[in-house]
């Protein structure tokens, strides 16, 4: 049987063909091929590279996503488990397959099927996580300061993840924290993991311990949003533990954790909000979050507010410098009538 990189290798050989069939709505320009993400949706931000010593290997300047073709295989078909990826691969090359006990069905019962549109592959993830209370993943949001995370059911754990490392290609599991990315209805529309080290020790020692599948762009994994009742004030960041962080202050006050600078500049806000807390990162990146969504909001006649750390982000602060004074840090930023409403007195 071919290892994770010899099959990598034999798709990049025909990597035109692969991204025809995986990705129908991009199109050659040049030595790549252009498409909008790994859910097949028409734009500019992924390219393949076709040709040349680095045939195969992919890149998404919107999410920061990346691989070689058998990721891209794994991303667009929403696969989990590495003998399902394996297998559709060597489906395509037409390549032998293993003996049919030792297939992975999957909740559906059948196929992994290239027209499961993206919303439908992050539900499958989904659907296979535990409770998160007691598990790793609880322990380890406890360790980072966050200490009642199991009450958000936005917030799961996936005991063995499928993970492969892009440059070794050596493929394996890890359990994770898995996070539901949600639209202004509710409906999981991707999710966020977090791969972690089974010890206890905190993140997987692997070279990107987070990443994300399915439709981020313009959707967050949510907290304490009302199912009914208008949103008027919120905040909205980047970073899932930045959130949580604030979450665990402020409980009352709806969040969005966008994960990314750029999906945090994209997020799309609710009708009816009035006052937008952002809270930034201190890095570059951050600040071309705050300053995209803030535009927007502006635009829409919503008053955007920045919320700074005093160190790198407010789990840092939360971890180093306590809660009580991050509270107080919070309270100097808020608009008074807020200060009052969401914060501890």
């Amino acid at each position: 049987m071919l290892s994770a990189s010899e099959l990598a290798d034999r798709l990049a050989q025909d990597a035109e063909a692969v991204c025809r069939h995986y990705l129908s709505a991009g199109r050659r320009a040049g030595n790549y091929w252009i498409v909008g993400d790994v859910a097949n949706n028409k734009g500019r931000s992924l390219y393949v590279q076709l040709t040349g010593p680095r045939a195969g290997r992919w890149t998404d300047a919107a999410t920061g996503q990346y691989g070689d073709l058998l990721d891209l295989v794994r991303e667009t078909c929403g696969l989990v488990d590495f003998h399902d990826i394996a297998d559709e691969a060597r489906h395509f090359l037409s390549l032998p397959q293993p003996e049919p006990a030792s297939l992975q069905t999957g909740d559906a019962g059948g196929d992994a099927s290239l027209d499961r549109p993206a919303t439908e592959r992050a539900r499958r993830l989904f659907r296979m996580t535990l409770p998160l209370a007691g598990t790793l993943a609880d322990s380890y949001l406890r360790k980072r300061g966050i200490l009642r995370a199991s009450e958000h059911t936005a917030l799961r754990f996936h005991p063995s993840c499928y993970y492969r490392d892009l440059v070794t290609g050596r493929a394996t599991s890890y359990p994770a924290l898995i996070a539901a990315v949600t639209d202004a209805g509710g409906a999981i529309t991707g999710v966020h993991r977090t791969w972690l080290d089974p010890d206890g020790g905190g993140k997987a020692t692997v070279e990107d311990p987070r990443r994300a599948l399915g439709g981020l762009l313009g959707n967050a994994v949510r907290f304490r949003f009302p199912t009914s009742a208008p949103v008027t004030v919120m905040v909205a960041g980047e970073g899932l533990e930045t959130i949580l962080s604030l979450v665990a202050l402020m409980p009352g006050l709806p969040m969005a954790a966008a994960l990314t600078a750029n999906h945090l500049a994209a997020f799309r806000l609710p009708l009816g909000c009035r006052r937008l807390y952002i809270a930034g990162d201190a890095d570059a990146a951050g600040r071309h979050g705050i300053e995209g969504l803030s535009r927007r909001a502006q635009a829409l006649g919503i008053l955007p507010l920045v919320l700074a750390p005093e160190l790198g982000d407010f789990n840092e602060d939360l971890r180093r410098l306590g809660s009580d004074r991050l509270t107080a840090w919070l309270r100097e930023q808020l608009v008074p009538d807020d200060a009052v409403a969401f914060l501890p007195a």
